[in-house]
């Protein structure tokens, strides 16, 4: 079995390692380097391909790796990063709010009440007959609904009027 030997080209810096002052001279120098070559990959058995794969990450644990450069500032990432429009809009009333605080807590109370909400819903659908009743009371009320406001052309203008009236109402006349 011959044995062969790769050889790797470093350069240095002057940069501190683990603390210490570099050892040589601020300006670069290049150094030969030899690698000890990989001992044989065990015999491949069809019984146990997990040896291999354990064998190969032994030696992958060792690697390690060193970026050289130098990386760019946060402020030119950030520069470069085009936003979506959701996302804009969301900036711009979020600047626009004064009291920040109390928005914040009313998000917070929020997400706190629609959780306790689906908690308790998820406990009430346990429950053995009411899942059953509460969907035939969404069904009838949905047909009555239906049958008061949609069937007859007097019956849906008024239900159009009316939410275009609680609509001007809430959003304010424009």
């Amino acid at each position: 079995m011959a044995t062969t030997s790769s050889t790797l080209t470093l350069s240095s810096s002057s940069t501190l390692i683990d603390g210490k002052a570099p050892r040589q001279s601020p300006a670069a120098s290049t150094q030969s380097v030899t690698l000890p070559t990989l001992p044989p990959p065990p015999m491949h058995s069809q019984n146990r391909p997990w040896k291999t794969t354990a064998y190969c990450r032994k030696f992958a644990r060792n690697v390690m790796a060193m970026a050289t450069g130098e990386a760019p500032a946060a402020t030119e990432v950030a520069a470069n990063i085009e936003l979506p429009e959701i996302v804009k809009t969301i900036q711009e009333a979020w600047d626009k709010v004064e009291d920040k605080y109390a928005m914040s807590s009313l998000a917070v109370a929020v997400a706190v009440a629609l959780w306790g909400s689906t908690g308790a819903i998820s406990a009430i659908d346990r429950l053995p007959l009411v899942p059953g009743v509460l969907e035939l009371v969404g069904i009838g009320y949905t047909g009555w609904f239906a049958y008061k406001n949609l069937v007859f052309k007097p019956d849906r203008e008024a239900l159009i009027l009316k939410i275009k009236e609680t609509y001007k109402e809430i959003i304010g006349s424009s």
